[in-house]
């Protein structure tokens, strides 16, 4: 079979968000690209087509609207006191060093210039179980979504095919790297389906095909043991064709791929009910009123699960419980105001910018929402008491485990002291439950210290929460032009001439620039910032 060919100044493997814009950016700069894909044109976007569009982004006017300063200095600090960097993790707070201060000019100005705008409101997450998180509220949600974010970029893209700098083959999947005389020259694979083979060279290759998560296979392999034992089920929440092939191919020619243990998860995914690929999953924002519970009814801790403080600590606990799942348990009342799931797909109002649609779920709620996923999710239902709840949670774990005593015991304590509220209180949860609601941005999906046993409030319902692969954290390394290292034992390779990574492939910058725990809105905002970076570089220019 003949071998199909491409030639251009630079190739760009993997058309996700990253890929994108080191595409433009080349484009604008005069150089020729072949953006390649593994899948077929309709993905075009990757995983960032599928998000809410949040990105952490320091000193703009939302902030400034909210009663928040914030700086790159300050961002810094939130920063290194949040990612548990380890002595080895040079790149990584270089990396960090640099998204603090060039965020404000180099990713909002440049999102602003693309038409790309945001909600008002800009939402406060992983604050830090003891304030060793965003001292501020960073993450701000493009008005749109992701679908937004990359409809706008893909738009932008595709008019500039008439000029004939830019060819995008689609359904080709990379198996190799091509090094020659010490350079990177180009890559090699085969178009799907069909197996014919096609190789494609320039002067430079940018790898930007997202991080391991997307094969469940590969996260157990690398499997952090911070964590422990993996659990027996872990649902897909991320794309499936970022597998962690390329880092092979990447390797076998000299490069370091660094990390791959940290991973982001979500520990209260579910199954979609309408999956696209094998045990895809979606992440449930968890209910802050909700009480969690382990397999047997019992509350975990020591310090209660409460979203947006700690998602790390969040995973660890779930990770540390004998079973291999675990359940929030709130009410209809509750999960009306505080039920929500990530991602642009079950968030219609934001993602078709209607504003009255919008507003009017967060006044009122929305019944529809946790009514569809109780009806269609195996993971989420509804019972009248806890022991026709207990009796559903047992038949669909195929056990015993959860008992109805155990379970009363716990959600009366914790009601006693949601009643209690303070200062000062008598429960952890209620008093974060507070903190929340000091800030108008969370008080919007917040209840007031609403009891779970409220007879006017049910039906109870459960949610049986899985964990949830979201984000490789670690990845090529790379310096801060995102040129890709050559390994050496101790990490002090120098730049693969011609190679570069970028976004999720990179670690999001320096083979993980998060260390073990994200600030969160960093990853679509470092795959903007390292493939702007990468596309200078190349070109010769600045920023």
């Amino acid at each position: 079979m003949p071998e199909r060919t491409y030639e251009a100044d630079v190739i760009v493997v993997g058309a996700g968000l990253a890929g994108i814009v080191a595409t433009l950016e080349l484009l604008d700069r005069g150089r020729s690209v072949v953006l390649l894909d593994r899948g077929p044109e309709s993905d075009l976007g990757g995983l960032a087509r599928w998000s809410f569009g949040g990105l952490f982004l320091i000193g703009t006017p939302h902030q400034r609207a909210s009663g928040f300063r914030d700086d790159p200095a300050r961002a810094l600090r939130d920063w290194e006191a949040s990612a548990g960097f380890e002595a080895n993790d040079v790149w990584p707070r270089q990396w960090a060093a640099q998204f603090t201060e060039l965020n404000h000019e180099h990713i909002y100005r440049w999102l602003l210039r693309h038409g790309i705008h945001f909600l008002p409101i800009v939402h406060w997450l992983e604050r830090g179980l003891e304030g060793d998180g965003n001292s501020v509220p960073r993450f701000h949600i493009v008005w749109g979504t992701g679908e937004e974010l990359v409809r706008r970029l893909v738009r932008r893209l595709r008019s500039r095919l008439a000029e004939g700098r830019l060819q995008m083959p689609f359904l080709h999947r990379v198996d190799d790297v091509i090094r020659e005389s010490g350079a990177v020259t180009g890559v090699r694979g085969e178009v799907e389906p069909g197996g014919e083979p096609f190789s494609a060279r320039a002067g430079a290759v940018i790898v930007a095909s997202g991080g391991v998560c997307g094969s469940v296979e590969r996260v157990r392999r690398y499997w952090d043991p911070e964590l422990g034992t993996a659990p027996k089920i872990i649902l897909n929440g991320s794309h499936p064709a970022a597998d962690g092939a390329m880092h092979d191919a990447c390797a076998a020619v000299g490069a370091t791929a660094t990390h791959l243990e940290r991973v982001w998860f979500y520990a209260s995914g579910v199954h979609h009910p309408s999956p696209h690929h094998d045990g895809h999953g979606l992440q449930v924002i968890p209910s802050k009123t909700a009480l969690w519970v382990n397999a047997r009814g019992t509350r975990i801790g020591p310090r209660p699960l409460v979203s947006g403080f700690d998602n790390r600590y969040i995973v660890e606990r779930t990770c540390a419980q004998e079973e291999h799942w675990t359940w929030q348990v709130l009410n209809k009342r509750i999960a009306a105001r505080e039920f929500a799931v990530s991602g642009s797909e079950f968030n219609h109002a934001v993602r078709e910018k209607r504003a009255v649609r919008f507003l009017r779920s967060i006044l009122l709620g929305s019944d529809a929402l946790i009514s569809y996923f109780i009806e269609h999710c195996e993971d989420i239902f509804s019972a009248p008491t806890i022991e026709d709840l207990v009796d559903t949670m047992n038949e669909l774990t195929g056990s015993d485990h959860m008992n109805a005593t155990t379970l009363r015991n716990e959600l009366e304590a914790y009601d006693n002291a949601l009643a209690k509220r303070g200062p000062p209180f008598a429960d952890e949860q209620v008093e974060r439950i507070a903190a929340l609601r000091g800030y108008r941005g969370d008080r919007m999906r917040t209840c007031n210290f609403q009891p779970i046993l409220d007879p006017d409030a049910g039906p109870l319902i459960a949610i049986r929460g899985h964990l949830l692969t979201r984000k490789s954290l670690g990845g090529l390394l790379t310096d801060l032009a995102s040129r890709v290292l050559e390994h050496t034992p101790d990490g002090s390779g120098a730049p693969i001439p011609g190679l570069y990574a970028v976004g999720e492939a990179a670690g999001f910058g320096g083979g993980g620039i998060h260390g073990r725990r994200a600030l969160e809105g960093t990853f679509l905002a470092s795959c903007v910032l390292t493939a702007r970076i990468a596309a200078a570089d190349i070109a010769g220019g600045s920023l």
